[in-house]
């Protein structure tokens, strides 16, 4: 059974990933996926972080190849997205040039860098001690509450440097999966950590993420999930669906609702759609 959609995919912009939208829609198509959202690594207003994520003077060009996909693949839906950390500072580019401006269909949250007492922590192998998975939930909780994000991905990241579940994991756990309950913002079961390199906890070879303990707090605390493999290659496009789907139904997780096409609050569509697009939410 294939994705449903597949809405977390990058492009070469990132500088870490291969390939440009057509060739991800290609894939999508030869596998029957109906929708494919785009969503490279969103360029900061302060260049912090410039190593893995387009810069500002590429958002014309990654536009234009949503253009130029949509031209090629008339049978696909294919969305207009990125992958955005949030930081107060970032707030208003997000929400008024991205979003309004620009008129993207959705935005992914992601919390890759944790500001950990006047430091930045990476959250995948950083996150070591109760104090840092704090300001790790703590972030992603607002960046949840910004609204901004349609879900968020791959929450359980840290799990590939945090090896052991103990309590202050559950703790952080149960801190964001309560907040996206509430708040209605799905967590992402995210494919890319099964194909990183295994880690060995004290229960065995396990992937870096997703971590399954997560995942059944999670449910117990009524989270939804969106499926996504996190493709930086188009070959990767739709790779472990059946992973991710095996856990959902382990742990009992619903899937939440596809993301949906919006409509520009400008009026004007940078990606050259022919119909209006609803607000993109899950």
């Amino acid at each position: 059974m294939p994705y449903r959609a597949s809405c977390h995919t990058h492009t070469f912009r990132c500088q870490h990933a291969s390939g440009d939208v057509s060739d991800y829609a290609a894939v999508a198509r030869a596998g029957n996926c109906p929708i494919l959202g785009v969503s490279d690594h969103a360029p900061t207003i302060d260049n912090r972080w410039h190593g893995w994520r387009m810069a500002l003077g590429e958002l014309d060009d990654y536009e234009a190849a949503v253009r130029l996909a949509r031209r090629n693949f008339p049978d696909l839906t294919i969305l207009l997205g990125l992958e955005c950390e949030w930081l107060p500072k970032f707030d208003g580019f997000l929400r008024d040039e991205l979003l309004g401006r620009r008129g993207y269909d959705y935005l992914i949250g992601s919390c890759h860098i944790t500001p950990v007492d006047g430091r930045e922590l990476s959250s995948f192998n950083g996150l070591l001690d109760a104090g840092a998975l704090s300001a790790y939930a703590k972030l992603m909780i607002r960046t949840m509450e910004s609204g901004l994000f349609a879900f968020i991905a791959h929450p359980d990241a840290f799990a590939a440097g945090y090896l052991n579940w103990d309590d202050d994991v559950a703790a952080c756990a149960r801190d964001i999966a309560t907040a996206a309950a509430g708040l209605g913002v799905a967590l992402e079961l995210n494919g890319y950590g099964i194909r990183k390199p295994a880690v060995i906890d004290d229960h065995g070879i396990r992937p870096a993420y997703p971590w399954r303990p997560f995942w059944e707090m999670a449910a117990a605390c009524g989270a939804t999930v969106s499926l996504n493999s996190d493709a930086h290659r188009p070959e990767d496009t739709l790779a472990n669906y059946d992973d991710l789907e095996a856990i959902r139904v382990a742990c009992g997780l619903v899937e939440a609702p596809l993301l949906q096409p919006r409509t520009c609050p400008s009026g004007q569509d940078p990606a050259g759609r022919d119909s209006g697009f609803r607000a993109g939410s899950v």
